[in-house]
């Protein structure tokens, strides 16, 4: 079996050159254009010896050396400079971060290969103790000078995402504003028109002008939903929710809720399991925000269970905490996805097929609800959890969001970031 050579270099010419010669050679080559695609292929590969450019975009070759050489199974894999920096100096920092040997620019065709083979059979390039010394002290400086720049490039760059995330926070609350003020006016001229007699005499005879009027209306409330949920989740990421604590009855805000998607489950011939006597009825908390909650909840394992499956809602309290959860019998989440689940603007389906239903199947929001349901969760001193097995449009494994909350919030909660 051949030899296994992996060359890291960003100069495409340089790239060709070598790989052809070493292709010629009867090695078996791999090619990484950049340090950390180097090192980890270094690491998945296990090469017989590697190649290196000292000037890469990401780090320097001296720097590669330095981490593959911290590990175990590298520390006798030669490592080898193919570099245009001929100097001395550079040569005797090369060989104190730890590489094998020094080769130079332009590429000496004829001797690569007789130099590679060399270095295969355990040829090692050595200075002399003190030069040694001296050069470790150099590199050690130079890493030092390195992390620093480093450092700083992160800290400014951080200070810009800062900004960037400040700016948008604010530009998504007065966007969400302007466009409540007008759409007010629009809502409240909509109700007018709707309450004006001779119009509801005209909608009795003409079917097309009712559709038209229960469109305009139903588009309408869709979009005081999104800007409300903007809105919220505003306040919620800038620690600024208040809630307006008082009684609250869980079983009847939920059996309220399940009410208002009654047409849907009917027509999706969707089966949910509720017993109202598991809710509790005596909490305190804000009953509004925690009907949104449920509301986001409750429409989400509808839109991801397929038609004639089932949601279960389970609840069960002491005398401090209620633990209540929504379940479904639909596609499931993946692993993966649930790492993010709770995120802005995270949405589990194909934005190319892109519904605005909150109930059909798979149909989509903008990516709000669960933010907004973790945001008002953990604003009542509470917290939320995804379950599933995994993603699977056939197997059907559901998923499960359970809630642990306080049965009383005492008191207006910050949301800690």
């Amino acid at each position: 079996m051949p030899n296994t050579i992996l060359y890291i270099e960003d100069d495409p010419a340089s790239r060709s050159l070598v790989e052809r010669t070493l292709r010629y050679g009867g090695y078996r080559v791999l090619i990484a254009d950049c340090a950390l695609d180097g090192i980890d292929m270094a690491r998945r590969e296990m090469p017989d010896l590697i190649l290196t450019d000292i000037n890469l975009p990401d780090m320097s070759g001296r720097e590669v050396t330095t981490m593959l050489r911290s590990e175990v199974r590298f520390r006798t894999t030669p490592i080898v400079a193919l570099t245009a920096q001929t100097m001395g100096e550079q040569r005797e920092l090369a060989l104190a971060a730890g590489l094998t040997g020094y080769l130079t620019k332009p590429i000496d065709v004829e001797g690569l290969l007789e130099r590679v083979e060399h270095y295969l059979h355990g040829a090692k390039e050595i200075l002399e103790p003190q030069a040694f010394s001296d050069a470790q002290t150099r590199y050690s400086q130079e890493l030092v000078v390195r992390l620093e720049e480093r450092i700083r490039e992160l800290e400014n760059v951080n200070q810009s995402l800062n900004l960037l995330d400040t700016m948008k926070d604010t530009f998504i609350q007065l966007t969400a504003h302007e466009l409540r003020t007008p759409l007010t006016l629009v809502y409240g001229y909509s109700r007018l028109i709707e309450d004006n007699t001779e119009l509801q005499a005209l909608m009795q005879y003409d079917t097309n002008l009712h559709m038209l009027m229960e469109g305009m209306s139903g588009a309408i409330v869709r979009m005081q939903s999104i800007v409300n949920e903007i809105l919220l989740v505003s306040r919620i990421m800038t620690n600024r929710i208040d809630l307006s604590v008082g009684p609250t009855d869980l079983g009847d805000i939920t059996r309220k809720v399940l009410k208002s998607y009654a047409p849907a489950l009917q027509e999706r011939r969707i089966t949910v399991n509720f017993n109202k006597a598991e809710w509790p009825e005596r909490m305190r908390s804000d009953w509004e925000l925690l009907e949104l909650a449920l509301r986001n909840l409750i429409s989400n394992a509808i839109k991801f269970t397929p038609d004639g499956g089932m949601v279960t809602l389970k609840a069960a309290y002491d005398n401090d905490k209620v633990r209540f959860s929504v379940r479904d019998s639909g596609i499931g989440i993946s692993k993966e996805m649930q790492k993010t689940l709770f995120e802005r603007f995270h949405t589990n389906n194909d934005v190319q097929l892109h519904s605005t239903s909150k109930t059909a199947f798979r149909g989509g929001g903008i990516g709000l609800g669960l933010a907004v349901c973790k945001g008002i969760i953990e604003a009542h001193g509470g917290q939320i959890a995804c379950y599933s097995e995994g993603y699977d449009p056939n197997k059907l494994p559901g998923s499960e969001f359970i809630v642990v909350m306080p049965l009383v919030t005492e008191r207006e909660v910050t949301v800690k970031r």
